[in-house]
């Protein structure tokens, strides 16, 4: 009898710190990619706009240091070849979605200096009819914990936020 009553403190006394170190490291899962990081911190409501071109290049890179990678776009419009900053690769590769050098897109975002030249984090982004959304209003990514909790009856398993229209494929 003895010996169980002695083994509940040990186990409380290792699952407490376990439990507090989980919660820690919860946001960390996220590559660098989660809401408040740095990187996310970028994203300004006040500079959004919407830019609509032809992607020549697109390719996976690591914003800053320590991050994981995300996809980026470079889009030719009629006044300029700008970056576009999509999203983390670990949560895209999860959506039906594809970008390919040669779609056309309309990319609504927030317009920052990346490494001192215009780039835009991409918020919403449309080919055809389909859309993609990636931030909400604020700037909160769909990937976060706060939103990806949210689900709607109608989107199968997929964040408030993502929607194909029912007549076209979801190809990006």
């Amino acid at each position: 009898m003895k010996s169980k009553r002695s083994l509940i403190p040990a186990v409380v006394a290792l699952a407490i710190p376990l439990f507090f170190v989980t919660i820690a490291l919860a946001g960390r899962g996220m590559g660098g990619w989660e809401q408040g990081s740095r990187y996310n911190r970028m994203y300004d409501p006040k500079t959004v706009e919407t830019v609509r071109g032809e992607v020549i290049s697109v390719d996976k890179i690591v914003p800053r240091k320590g991050m994981s990678y995300g996809l980026h776009a470079v889009l030719k419009t009629d006044m300029e070849e700008i970056s576009i900053q999509i999203g983390p690769g670990w949560y895209l590769e999860k959506q039906d979605f594809k970008i390919a050098k040669g779609d056309t897109i309309e990319v609504k975002g927030s317009r920052i200096a990346y490494k001192e030249k215009p780039a835009i984090i991409a918020a919403e982004v449309r080919k055809g009819d389909a859309l993609l959304k990636l931030r909400d209003e604020n700037g909160v990514p769909a990937w976060s914990a706060r939103r990806a909790l949210r689900f709607s009856a109608g989107t199968m398993g997929k964040p408030v936020g993502f929607r194909v229209p029912p007549s076209a494929p979801a190809q990006f």
